[in-house]
């Protein structure tokens, strides 16, 4: 599944900030969708864990949201993940998209399952032990999130976190809001843009193919800043 991530040359200079639980004030979307699935986490394990600078941010940014007019919040869909999480979901999500496309799995031709493998690289790092190249959510750097109302209420964002596709990019909607800002699509992007904007402002890199991945201190953030290096690696699992 090997794609070439322009991140991936970023040298990381580990700081040992430890992993820390999210605290109750930050929400998250619960039951968690791979725990779920019976990915293999291990005994005692939550995906609800982040860097302590990383956690630090997120309650920034979410202060600064509920200071708003309409008082939206920050919800956590996906946080640390373990290598072998990543490998469990790489090909979970490859069998759903082969089962989307009307392929089988485990029988598909072979260029038709490529093509499947390289629509899920765009959006599912490789599953990598190196310590050089670690998938983002294994350094407790990164997290996949979203918006709520007051209430808690996740607020539609024009795709669901996790789809494999255009829709998934952050600016797909961007075309439709220019040309009338009435529509669905409309508020659509004006809601990705502040999910970016708000976590921009308290130091967080978008991930260039997913409006709902953000990062700090990880190879793509460095990448997207223009940093010299990440100061956060892959954690113990």
């Amino acid at each position: 599944m090997a794609a070439s991530r322009p991140w991936s040359p970023i040298p990381i200079q580990e700081c040992g900030e430890p992993l820390e639980p999210l605290p109750s004030s930050l929400s998250r979307l619960e039951p968690h969708p791979y725990v779920s699935l019976g990915a293999p986490y291990g005994p005692g394990a939550s995906p609800f864990r982040l860097r302590s600078g990383v956690i630090a941010r997120l309650l920034a940014a979410d202060a600064a949201l509920a200071a708003g007019a309409e008082g939206w919040r920050l919800a956590v869909f996906d946080a640390w993940r373990p290598v072998a999480v990543q490998r469990f979901m790489v090909e979970h999500s490859i069998a759903e998209e082969c089962r989307a496309r009307g392929l089988d799995p485990h029988n598909a031709e072979a260029a038709a399952r490529q093509a499947v493998v390289e629509a899920v690289a765009r959006f599912w790092a490789e599953p990598s032990l190196d310590p050089a190249t670690p998938p983002p959510h294994s350094t407790g750097a990164a997290v996949d999130l979203t918006l709520a109302d007051a209430t808690g209420r996740p607020l539609a964002m024009g795709g669901a976190i996790d789809a494999i596709g255009p829709v998934s990019e952050p600016d797909h909607f961007a075309a439709a809001a220019a040309a009338d800002p009435a529509t669905e699509a409309a508020q659509w992007q004006r809601r990705r843009d502040r999910l970016a904007a708000v976590l921009a402002a308290a130091g967080f890199a978008r991930h260039p193919n997913e409006w709902w991945h953000f990062s700090h201190g990880d190879q793509l953030w460095a990448w997207s800043l223009g940093e010299s290096a990440a100061i956060y690696g892959r954690t113990p699992d």
